[in-house]
């Protein structure tokens, strides 16, 4: 399929049906794997509900924690009449106030989701432009080469710093990317106000998604 083709599919596929299906405090809670998944991951306040939100073309699709990290479970979307595919919202990492019990359970969850979920084909690692990556960032990064999982990483909120500061935070974010065995090169720059790469974001998620 041709770049403008996929586009044009993804755009059709998210204008259609996308309906939360569950969310799975556990692993024994998944649904059945028998849909493509697509999992999106970043800190707490990255800017994943937004996002998701602008992804699907809805308004509350995704709904952000009043308090951050607050959230620990993978909530699932399905996407397609009939479903063509999933996306996964993975719970907030590096809060600060969450307490170490909290933060246990989130990566144990995490982990094993990560290592033992067939139909996961690709994570989007959300990156805050403001900040580039950090270390939860970073520790996350190696989780992800640990299990072997591809991941793209995906710059969140370019339209609030200046473009000359986002060049320099693209090129850093570039050079760690080509560190990781598992990452993705490529990045995707993205503002869920203005829609910078939101089109692009959506085909990402349809050809990762029919590997």
């Amino acid at each position: 399929m041709v770049a403008d083709d996929l586009t044009e599919a993804a755009r059709r596929l998210f204008a259609g049906r996308v309906e939360f299906l569950k969310s799975a405090p556990a692993l024994k809670f998944l649904p059945a794997p028998d849909h493509p998944e697509i999992a999106f991951a970043g800190r707490s306040n990255v800017g994943k509900s937004s996002l998701l939100n602008a992804l699907t073309g809805r308004k509350a699709i995704a709904r952000a924690s009043v308090t951050p990290g607050r959230t620990q479970e993978l909530n699932f979307f399905e996407v397609g009449e009939p479903t063509r595919l999933r996306l996964v919202d993975m719970p907030g990492y590096g809060f600060a106030k969450a307490p170490p019990q909290v933060v246990k359970q989130w990566q144990k969850l995490v982990r094993d989701f990560l290592r033992g979920r067939v139909v996961l084909k690709r994570v989007l690692l959300l990156i805050d432009a403001r900040h580039g990556i950090k270390p939860p960032d970073a520790e996350m990064m190696a989780m992800l080469d640990e299990a072997a999982v591809g991941y793209r990483l995906v710059l969140t909120k370019a339209d609030k710093i200046k473009p000359s500061e986002l060049d320099q935070v693209l090129a850093e974010t570039a050079a760690e990317a080509r560190k990781h065995s598992a990452a993705f090169p490529e990045l995707l720059t993205t503002s869920s106000e203005t829609k910078q790469g939101i089109a692009e974001l959506r085909a990402a998620v349809l050809a990762d998604a029919e590997l």
